[in-house]
């Protein structure tokens, strides 16, 4: 592949802050969220680019564990940060962390050892980007879910509780807020899925195609891929929506609200 000049990208940066300026022009509001958002993630990529070329170069295992780990923990976090009601305290960050780490973590090594086999699936190369891939699903679904759980049972108050009132338990009472919420949190791996090849031609079959690969292998690893993305995304919604259920509620029935902070 030809390599990018800065020019060039120079010229998708003014492409991206005339979307930003369309939005002061039709006071929009989300101009600075848009030039804040394109700024920071210029200088992440960069940052992790310089620092993957280093990591890449030493091909040690470890090094991709400590990355891995220090991924795993910023992206519970950002989890945590996209919501506007969150639990108090180190509730939030175990919560988010626990759902995300666990399914992002199974699905990761299982998709390593199958693709590159029990001695290499360390190679920072290959595991950083497929735990990038995962990991980065089941975030925005973690974060999805947990944003309209928590919607939801804040603006449904009262209805629950008259609900636990009548003698309905806990699980009973929010149930339908957590299908809903699970519900949310799946839909865009879902609509991956079913747009995948006719609609959108998604990342890595392009990747792959661009790179000289034959078309129908780089779709099979991307029919492979795309199943893994639906395990973790489904799974760390369910963790993250039981989890976070289980801390507004108590073992009396009782809503807590009290545990989340604005």
């Amino acid at each position: 592949m030809i390599a990018l000049s800065f020019v060039e990208l120079a010229i998708a940066v003014l492409l991206a802050l005339a979307a930003a300026s369309l939005s002061l022009l039709l006071s929009l509001g989300f101009h600075r969220t848009l030039v804040w958002s394109m700024t920071r993630m210029v200088v992440q990529l960069l940052l992790v680019g310089t620092l993957l070329r280093f990591v890449f170069s030493q091909n040690a295992g470890w090094l991709t564990v400590v990355i891995f780990m220090a991924m795993l923990v910023a992206a519970s976090n950002e989890v945590g940060a996209r919501q506007p009601n969150r639990l108090r305290g180190f509730w939030q960050l175990m919560a988010s962390g626990a759902a995300v780490s666990l399914s992002t973590t199974l699905v990761s090594i299982f998709a390593l050892v199958t693709v590159l086999g029990t001695d290499n699936w360390l190679q920072p190369a290959h595991a950083i980007p497929i735990a990038g891939i995962i990991l980065g699903t089941a975030m925005n679904s973690a974060s999805i879910s947990l944003n309209a759980l928590l919607s939801n049972i804040t603006a449904e108050r009262s209805a629950i509780e008259a609900q636990l009132a009548l003698g309905a338990t806990r699980w009973q009472a929010l149930a339908p807020l957590i299908r809903r919420a699970v519900r949310s949190g799946i839909l865009p791996v879902m609509n991956q899925m079913v747009g995948a090849g006719i609609i959108t031609m998604p990342g890595i079959m392009s990747g792959q195609i661009l790179a000289g690969q034959d078309p129908f292998e780089a779709a099979k690893y991307q029919i492979f891929l795309m199943l893994l993305l639906a395990a973790s995304g489904v799974a760390s919604t369910i963790a993250a929506v039981y989890l976070t259920t289980s801390r507004l509620t108590d073992d009396r029935h009782r809503l807590r609200l009290d545990r989340l902070r604005s």
